[in-house]
């Protein structure tokens, strides 16, 4: 592939330098802190910070980087060479799924307190959202934010959240007001230190057990009213922009993670011995191979047209939606495939298929379910009954 039709000299010259940092600094440790179930989030950030990877699309105000989405595009290009899933995630979450709303919508004063420092690697955030009666549907979270003079006193729970054993703070979804529905959420800064908030349990996993992910309890926690991300009851819609970038990475993330499992099947196929010539000269296998890399392309170029969409200022929705539905089942096939072919190796922990195979499962729940997915493209398409084609 040509990267140079989307990608300047400036954008490959801190490629290297993102693919200088994995080498050096998480691979020689990835198998470590899978077994230990857990990511040094804060020892890792306070080296990535000053390297400006944790503000890249961010103002330069608050200690980001001002640089155009396609930065974050080669960012997540070269964090799919880490050997797990679970530290790209951790990374993500941090960088791209829980700040976006504060950095485009929050308050100076909040930027100051929670973005400013998150930049810098001083601080490890996350985003509590699901709670264990609300997943996909997040119209139906119950986490209540009561109003008390200036402050919210907050009770609930939030469930299967990344960076959460962690985490300085929580970009918290509660409800604000009594409107059913979507209506009456508000996004809502929350220190973790805060008296009342707890981490109730570490949660175990099928896969990218390096991530951290926490069950977080919140018993009359108070915070200030103006801990509030914009406007008060609007707290959904901005939720769901940042869902969008959500995605949009996830996706990115994994079209470079497929290519490179993919590569490396061919890579052992070529030296793995059958019947006295190498696998890779079964028609089966390199012609399913290639099926797979054309897939893998084609979800690329999507990608790269919801980056061009972004970078724009466009609704990146229906592409973003469609691009993560696609990565979240086209890596099943691929990891499938590519584990066939390294026969009885393939099952065995030592190698990195097998991590490949449990960690890329989560895409198609994550960050909305393909159904959801399917839901909100039918809905911009104008397929269900009553909708209206909105393009």
């Amino acid at each position: 592939m040509s990267s140079s039709l989307y990608f300047t000299d400036e954008h490959e010259m801190f490629r290297q330098t993102v693919r200088r940092f994995v080498e050096q600094e998480i691979n020689p440790h990835v198998d470590e802190w899978e077994e230990a179930g857990t990511w040094p989030a804060h020892e890792l950030f306070a080296k990535m910070g000053p390297l400006g990877f944790l503000g890249l699309t961010y103002p330069e105000e608050y200690g980001g980087q001002g640089l155009d989405f396609w930065y974050t595009a080669v960012f997540c290009e070269e964090l799919a060479r880490i050997n797990c899933g679970g530290v790209p995630m951790g990374i993500t979450v941090h960088t791209d799924m829980c700040t976006p709303a504060l950095a485009h919508f929050g308050s100076h004063e909040l930027k100051q307190q929670f973005l400013e420092p998150s930049i810098r690697g001083d601080m490890v955030g996350c985003i509590g959202v699901t709670e264990p009666d609300a997943g996909s549907d997040v119209a139906a979270i119950r986490t209540r934010a009561v109003a008390d003079g200036d402050d919210w006193v907050i009770t609930g729970r939030k469930l299967y959240i990344t960076n959460g054993t962690q985490a300085d703070w929580v970009c918290l979804l509660a409800r604000t007001s009594d409107e059913g529905s979507y209506r009456g959420m508000s996004l809502i800064m929350v220190p973790t230190k805060t008296p009342g908030f707890s981490v109730s349990r570490k949660l175990r996993k099928l896969g990218n057990w390096s991530s951290d992910t926490a069950e977080l309890v919140l018993d009359e926690v108070r915070v200030p009213r103006a801990n509030t991300i914009g406007q008060e009851g609007m707290g959904f819609m901005l939720q769901m922009q940042q869902f969008q970038r959500e995605r949009l990475v996830g996706a990115l993330l994994s079209c470079a993670q497929m290519e490179r499992i993919v590569r490396d099947t061919i890579a052992y196929t070529r030296e793995r011995q059958t019947f006295g010539q190498p696998l890779i000269n079964n028609q089966v296998i390199h012609f399913r191979l290639c099926e797979l890399l054309t897939e893998i392309e084609l979800l690329r170029q999507l990608n790269y047209h919801c980056v061009r969409m972004m970078v724009a200022g466009q609704d990146v929705t229906r592409e973003a939606s469609m691009a993560k539905l696609k990565a979240g089942r086209l890596v099943r096939e691929v990891v499938d495939s590519c584990l066939q072919y390294y026969g009885g190796m393939g099952y065995m922990e030592e190698t990195p298929i097998s991590r490949a195979f449990r960690d890329s499962r989560l895409l198609s729940i994550g960050a909305g379910a393909d159904e959801i997915m399917l839901g909100i493209i039918a809905k911009i398409e104008g397929i269900l009954p009553g909708k209206q084609k909105s393009r």
